[in-house]
């Protein structure tokens, strides 16, 4: 069992509070471990899973963190049994986190309805519907309590990160980059939902989580904050399969994204893939290229 030890100030005295993670699972992979955790989340007020996988080079020194999100229905698994990112992992000296996404067994009425909202749907916001706000709190969670947890338990260079996601997770990321300038050094997404405020998806899941006003929306929009985006400088890698059914249904609007890079002079590398879908049989013929996309940055 690894702690976070926090020290809070109450009445004029310190006080140290633990916040534990166990060991579920570990695997040897490509001469690192891929391992599993479970703990207490504080922004989420539920237990939480996530994937590290550590590689060889951290026995001897701290390594770059690269975090990755999920889409939709996803929980850590999917990343880590599919995505073959341990071999690249190893090769460039990373420890990739990969979280769940969303929180789960918190007894919300709804939240078990449907597939693209509530469990294994949190789109990484800071929900402000009151039936939400308490535990749905993926923002706050990726961008804040876990860089801190994986800070206290595991030997990173935590000014070296940088953050990838796959659909709902390609959002995820893009906004975590975009509204914490200088947190992350690089980003990319595999057919990340561009423009969530323009599409069935996101109308929904913001609907739900933060009201009818859709001037709150645009804070979790990557076409909307790319407006504005006046952090250090960022290159975006997207790919994106053409034979996506998602694509096809207007859900990702690539197009979007990449128009509004053009406005607001941020790089992006927009790779349109023949014949690939949205799968992780997708996902795994270019997690390669990713990587080294992120150790142009990382290893700077």
């Amino acid at each position: 069992m690894l702690g976070i030890y926090r020290s809070l100030q109450l009445q004029g005295r310190t006080f140290t509070a633990m916040t534990s993670i166990v060991q579920e699972s570990s695997n040897k992979m490509f001469g690192g471990w891929q391992k599993v955790y479970c703990h207490d989340s504080k922004e989420l007020q539920c237990k939480m899973k996530f994937g590290v996988y550590i590689p060889p080079q951290a026995e001897s020194e701290p390594v770059p963190v690269v975090y990755w999100l999920s889409g939709l229905t996803c929980t850590e698994q999917n990343f880590v049994t599919k995505a073959g990112a341990q071999q690249y992992a190893s090769k460039h000296g990373f420890l990739v986190v990969a979280p769940d996404t969303s929180p789960r067994g918190c007894n919300i009425e709804g939240e078990e309805d449907s597939w693209d909202f509530g469990t294994g749907a949190g789109f990484y916001v800071d929900a402000t519907e009151e039936k939400w706000k308490t535990n749905y709190r993926m923002f706050s969670y990726i961008t804040k309590e876990l860089p801190e947890i994986i800070a206290a338990n595991f030997k990173v260079q935590s000014d070296k990160s940088a953050i990838m996601g796959h659909s709902m997770g390609g959002h995820g990321a893009l906004i975590c980059a975009l509204k914490n300038p200088g947190q992350y050094r690089s980003v990319s997404a595999f057919a990340p939902i561009c423009n969530p405020i323009n599409c069935p998806w996101g109308v929904k899941a913001f609907t739900g989580y933060l009201g009818e006003d859709k001037g709150a929306w645009k804070e979790y929009d990557a076409c909307e904050l790319l407006k504005k985006y006046n952090g250090p400088p960022l290159e975006i890698l997207v790919d994106q399969g053409k034979a996506d059914s998602f694509l096809t249904q207007g859900q990702l609007l690539p197009d979007n994204l990449v128009s509004a890079c053009a406005a607001g002079g941020v790089p992006v590398i927009m790779r349109m893939q023949e014949d690939y879908d949205h799968s992780y049989y997708f996902i795994s013929t270019y997690m390669g290229d990713h990587f080294d996309h992120h150790a142009k940055f990382l290893k700077n």
